[in-house]
């Protein structure tokens, strides 16, 4: 099974810059967006044997997620189940047979870190999240069946220094603070494996984002920050994790993973 995830940087603009042909090529059973940058209505969007599933923020022209999937789901979930965190669109869940499938758009501590205690609170819920759906918990405080999570997107943190070209200059900043990057070790410690790290231990120049100023993207002065987190249960049925850094259209590029379900 390939599972594919894109931080499209505004859906509508990729639309006009290949997204079809690279969605075509990457072939993905499951395909996540994030960042989609719309509101229901505003695109029409085929694709041929999948379902769409969408998440919207409140706010027009801001955050939003999206999966694509060749296999119907069971149910579907569009948020956290708490209504402060849940108006910018930023989770669709789809849980299938053997596992649930989590696309996140992480909240960015912004310039100065002023949006810290936001991105804290966030990561706190969304590891109490996944952790809920793992063992069976849904946010209402229903149930479901325990099956193990498959998490991925765009997290918004760089988790060591071999995930960006400049740590020590970027120390403390937005994506590269020790409060995010604690939140995030945090969630790996409740269970969860970073498959592309995991494969590829020692890789480095591996990134997902790159800057627009300074030509950052010709330097491959970027930062690895999409990922695919993934039950440890599954570790033994994970085949590859892959960055497409080929791929163009967005200040991000596709992640993915080939996982044996």
């Amino acid at each position: 099974m390939r599972l594919i995830s894109w931080n499209v940087n505004g859906l509508r603009a990729v639309l006009n810059k290949g997204f079809r042909e690279t969605f075509a090529v990457l072939d993905a059973d499951v395909f996540a967006l994030q960042e989609t940058k719309l509101q229901e209505g505003q695109v029409d969007l085929s694709l041929d044997g999948y379902q769409q599933f969408w998440s919207y923020a409140e706010r027009k022209g801001y955050s939003g997620t999206a999966v694509f999937s060749k296999q119907e789901p069971l149910q579907v979930l569009h948020g956290l189940g708490d209504a402060y965190l849940d108006n910018e669109g930023r989770i669709v869940a789809l849980e299938f047979e053997k596992f649930w499938f989590v696309d996140v758009y992480t909240p960015n501590a912004q310039d100065g870190l002023k949006r810290i205690d936001h991105r804290m609170q966030w990561d706190d819920a969304f590891r109490d999240f996944c952790k809920g759906l793992e063992v069976g918990t849904l946010p209402d405080g229903g149930k479901c069946a325990p099956k193990p999570v498959i998490m991925c997107g765009d997290f918004n943190v760089a988790h060591e220094e071999i995930d960006l070209k400049n740590p020590k200059s970027n120390r403390g900043n937005a994506g590269f603070s020790d409060e995010e990057r604690g939140k995030f070790a945090e969630l790996l410690d409740a269970g969860f494996t970073d498959t592309f790290r995991f494969l590829h231990p020692d890789e480095i120049g591996a990134y997902s984002w790159w800057s627009y100023r300074f030509n950052a993207r010709a330097n491959n002065a970027g930062w690895r920050i999409d990922y695919f987190l993934i039950s440890d249960v599954l570790r033994g049925k994970l085949e590859s994790a892959s960055i497409f850094n080929e791929v163009h259209g967005s200040d991000h590029c596709p992640v993915g993973i080939d996982i044996d379900l």
